[in-house]
């Protein structure tokens, strides 16, 4: 139900046409209407958004109740109210803003209309006049609205003067150029913004108004292509940022872009769940969590007759092309969707709906697939957009639990999700150090997992932990198909003596916003989506956009959800090796990797004596969030194989000055999975500082192996030593490096440990900031990161955060660059209707430019802006570097680390083989001398033993030191050549409005 509270409503210089009296009232400038919906209440203030109205005043009576100055002419029986203003027309300056009357040239103005909307109870409702109301409003830009009026629902075009629509709740709304209501006279907007216009006249001659039309309705023009999102299936972290891309991206590229509220249910149902989307519809997306077009199951689709009824709605809005953001269930509706609609098509011809004519431009219709997930289930791709904000939730609430579990010295069984996928439940293990693990893929035997449970946590026990954890996903069951509940593996841990708990986390998995990788990872999809439908052909397969490692891939969308659906009935056949081998690489490889250091974490892997080995780790650099973590994935990966671990204290300078070196055991390094900055002490020294002491010391060691964990400085390290390795034997073991810095500026990498944690405190940060921002409705804030010369954080940070504008050191900043960023706040604040939580940010790199500092920046925009919006600065300083690991930075940290041990080994057993399992001088120095004198190194690849582990697209791999530094390494600027990130400037220029704005002032200057 809705309604008008008074029957006769009238605002703005005009007349009303009411329902209950044919007296015609003119003059009055305030109007309110209810309803008991939600759902209409926004769509009615959206609505009158469209029409130009802005929101001048947001009220929540719980929230605000006690607020004299909010609740000040509210209505008390309302629940919420949004105050709406369409302002006087007035004079404005050259950059469209108004001009104070006291300081206009000319003295017309229009009057104002205040519009109130409120949201009451159902009970409320039913004391209120129920009778829908008509109204008129003056516009002095009739004819430039035309084409938006007749895009809204229920519009008619009574004459080229009189145009009639109907709001959400049913309000008949009439816009008129007529002065008033008993007179032909016009006014033009440049009456009242412009000195010099002559007063009202009639309208112009019935050729004209022809003409005009003809303009706006633009016959001639090409047809657009029309693009409809939506989310489907369960919501997830990150689908509001995807929307977001879609629509924007759609807009940049010249395509209508719509908004399938309730997934496939408004699909089904149409009307006005199948909305056009504009592009500030999208403004406050990306910091908002689950998904604002909304989600809902729909059995009807199911049926062939509801697709048909889709289909219709689709063609009845002139949508050819759909995106779908969901799990393998909702792409597998899709692409079925697409498969049938060359006979939907000929079934609404011949039940005589449409004509051949009416369905010629939509034979084909193109579908692109974005996996919206928290379960990560669907194969051919690394993560699903929102697996690793939920992981987020899982580590922070277990890291919660694991400090009570301490105190207590107890045990807690953790349920995660995961009914077919046991992603969550095996990064959660590896990144909150538990135990033990139940995944759905590798199901134990029956009636033996209870004993080797046991065995795990009282071996852990006798270590020295204090508590047990085990996570177990809601999908767990055992090799005969019995499901493992959690109170199963409660009542196995209780036998122990161990005072055990249950934690369900359900839902909470799923709330919250979405961290900077699903941001990203929506926002780069969405994109790609866009770009694959506008160059789709009909013969082009339903593509499916995935990732792998760090690239953005496409790949058949059948092919994924077949492979994905045979995960499901593998199990289901207790075929759990193929099960587990449909899952990506990376999973099988964590999998292992979780098994080797903590099932198997006893004496069943422990190499030969011979094959054991003396492996130094040392941090250098400054510190990241990850050090700790990747320091105790190698520790306690090389103890289950009996190598003995060497943290040298402090750095090189510690290894220098001192000598510390310290053996670490399992007890020193289990809780540091999510411990920040660096347990062993790092800093900036280098090797070359005293390479003969830290040879020395290396010898007295006798390490067969080191890895470096930090940034630039151990890159430098790296190098350093492989160079003195013609002067210092020693260092011919294998060195391999672990980029570490939340700069990301390691030459030859694409991602270095803690970058992730950084950007997450950044995203968390800018939040704030905007949130503050958009609380004064007119104010935009320069935000400094730290980043050095590489502009990687800068600009990740502006992509994920909705940034204005992000200057980093690779692109020279000038006045007109800021000019350019001026006319852009200028734009968005003059369209900015208050009700869209718009506040502005700008990133600048630290080291962006010499001249321009964040200050200077502020001051010149705050200066320009005119006194339309006040500009401040915020610095979130070495806060980036801090906090504990993220749940990315933890698992990235734990593969590198055990791959870079697993390097050190092969290396160690090549240089062996040539001296025969004996300790020799050849196998200690790494090389040997033949008959004539010839020096032969025992690995075929010296160069190659010493190397970072890089990531590259969609591979990792062990790149020598020698190659990059030659080839792609700035030193002067401390990073890499190559800037692999400048695709993040471009998609964040489109989707902040920088591109489209270009265009407009393109377009005016020519």
């Amino acid at each position: 139900m809705s309604s008008a509270d008074t029957p006769i409503n009238v605002v703005d210089d005009t007349i009303s046409y009411s329902n209950t009296s044919e007296d015609l009232v003119y003059g009055l400038a305030f109007r309110s209407v209810a309803t008991h919906d939600p759902h209409l209440y926004h769509e009615t203030i959206k609505f009158y958004h469209k029409l130009g109205f802005s929101t001048i005043k947001v009220y929540d009576k719980f929230k605000n109740g006690q607020n004299l100055l909010l609740s000040n002419g509210t209505s008390k029986d309302s629940l919420k109210e949004t105050w709406l203003e369409s302002f006087k027309l007035s004079e404005l300056d050259k950059d469209g803003f108004r001009i104070p009357q006291q300081e206009a040239k000319l003295g017309h103005k229009s009057d104002g209309a205040l519009l109130k909307i409120r949201l009451i109870s159902i009970e409320a409702s039913k004391s209120i006049n129920v009778n829908t109301s008509s109204i008129s409003y003056f516009s002095a830009a009739l004819e430039k609205q035309a084409s938006l009026l007749s895009a809204l629902p229920k519009s008619k075009k009574i004459s080229n003067d009189l145009y009639e629509v109907v709001d959400p709740l049913d309000n008949v709304v009439y816009l008129t150029n007529s002065v008033n209501g008993v007179t032909n006279e016009k006014l033009s907007e440049d009456y009242f913004l412009h000195p010099n216009v002559p007063s009202p006249s009639s309208s112009g001659s019935s050729e004209d108004v022809k003409q005009a039309a003809s303009v706006l309705l633009n016959k001639n023009a090409p047809k657009k292509k029309k693009i409809a999102v939506m989310t489907s299936g369960g919501d997830s972290p990150g689908m509001n940022a995807s929307v977001r891309a879609v629509v924007r991206a759609g807009i940049y590229y010249g395509c209508d872009v719509y908004a399938v509220y309730e997934g496939y249910k408004g699909l089904l149902e149409g009307g006005s769940l199948l909305k056009k989307m504009e592009w500030s519809d999208v403004r406050g997306y990306l910091s908002e969590g689950g998904t604002l077009i909304g989600t809902a199951r729909c059995m009807e689709f199911r049926e062939r007759w509801g697709r048909k009824q889709a289909a219709k709605n689709l063609i009845t809005e002139g949508i050819d092309a759909l995106v779908v953001c969901g799990g393998d269930g909702s792409l597998t509706g899709a692409d079925l969707f697409r498969h049938e609609w060359p006979s939907l098509l000929e079934e609404l011809v011949s039940d005589k709906v449409f004509t051949e004519q009416d369905i010629e431009p939509y034979k084909h219709l193109n579908i692109v697939g974005l996996v919206g997930s928290i379960d990560n289930d669907m194969s051919g791709t690394d993560s699903t957009i929102g697996a690793f904000s939920a992981l987020e939730r899982i580590i922070e609430m277990v890291d919660y639990i694991d400090e009570t579990a301490k105190s207590h010295s107890r045990a807690f069984v953790v349920e995660v999700m995961g009914r077919h996928c046991g992603w969550l439940a095996l990064m959660a293990g590896i990144a909150t150090g538990a135990d033990y693990i139940f995944i759905p893929e590798r199901a134990p035997k029956c009636g033996e997992w209870q004993k080797e449970l046991k065995e795990v946590c009282q071996r852990h026990r006798d270590k020295g932990r204090r508590n047990n954890t085990v996570i177990v996903a809601e999908g767990a069951i055992d090799d005969q198909l019995n499901p493992i509940t959690s109170e199963n593996v409660k009542d196995v841990l209780v036998e122990m003596g161990l005072d055990t708990r249950v934690t369900i986390l359900g839902h909470v998995q799923r709330g919250g916003t979405a961290v900077a990788h699903d941001r990203w990872l929506g926002t780069m999809q969405g994109v790609e989506a866009v770009k694959a439908i506008l160059e789709m052909t009909p013969e082009t397969p339903s593509p499916l956009i995935g990732i792998r490692e760090n690239k953005i891939i496409t790949m058949p969308l059948v092919e994924s959800v077949k492979l994905t659906k045979e995960v499901a009935s593998s199990i289901d056949n207790k075929d759990f090796d193929k099960a587990i081998s449909l899952r990506d690489s990376e999973f099988i490889e964590l999998y292992e990797d979780f098994i080797a250091t903590t099932v198997k974490d006893g004496d069943s892997q422990l190499l030969p004596e011979n094959e054991r080995l003396n492996i130094a780790v040392v941090h250098v650099g400054a510190p990241t969030a990850a050090l700790n973590a990747a320091t105790r994935a190698a520790t306690l990966y090389c103890l289950t194989k009996g190598h003995t671990v060497y943290g040298i204290l402090n750095g090189f300078s510690g290894l220098i000055t001192t000598g510390d070196v310290t053996e670490l055991k399992w007890e020193d390094v289990e809780n540091w999975h999510n411990l920040g900055g660096s347990e062993l002490g790092t800093n900036r020294s280098t090797p070359s500082e005293d390479l003969g002491t830290v040879a020395y010391h290396f010898q007295k060691n006798k390490f067969d192996g080191c890895i470096i964990i930090g940034g630039f400085e151990g890159y430098v390290s790296l190098k350093q030593l492989h160079d003195a390795r013609t002067n210092y034997p020693i260092f011919n073991i294998p060195i391999v490096l672990i980029p570490s810095t939340i700069s990301n500026n390691v030459p030859g990498t694409e991602y270095s440990l803690g970058t992730d944690t950084c950007l997450n405190a950044l995203v968390n940060y800018t939040d704030t900031v905007k949130q503050s921002a958009s609380a004064t409705r007119k104010r935009a804030f320069v935000v400094e990161v730290q980043g050095g010369h590489s502009g990687y954080i800068a600009s990740y940070t502006g992509l994920v955060s909705g940034a204005v504008s992000v200057y980093t050191p690779e692109k020279k900043l000038n006045l007109s660059y800021i000019e350019e960023d001026i006319k852009l706040l200028k734009e968005n604040f003059k369209h900015d209707q208050g009700e869209n939580k718009s506040g502005k940010i700008l990133i600048r790199n630290e080291l962006a430019s010499k001249v321009y500092t964040t200050e200077l920046i502020g001051d010149i925009i705050d200066e320009n802006s005119g006194g339309v919006f006040g500009v401040r600065t915020a610095i979130p300083g070495h806060v980036q570097q801090g906090g504990k690991p993220s749940s990315k930075d933890r698992i990235v940290s734990a593969r590198f680390a055990i791959k870079c041990v697993k390097f050190i080994e092969e290396c160690n057993r090549s240089a062996n083989k040539a001296a025969a399992g004996e300790v020799t001088d050849s196998q200690i120095l790494r090389f040997h001398y033949t008959n004539k004198g010839v020096k032969i190194y025992n690995v075929e690849n010296e160069d190659g033993t010493a190397a970072v582990i890089s990531v590259n697209g969609s591979h990792v791999t062990f790149k020598p030191i020698s190659i990059v530094w030659d080839k792609e390494t700035n030193v002067e600027l401390r990073k890499g050549d190559v800037i692999h990130w400048e695709e993040f400037n471009t998609i964040g220029d489109i989707l902040s409005g920088r591109l489209m704005l270009r265009k407009e002032l393109d377009a005016e200057s020519s």
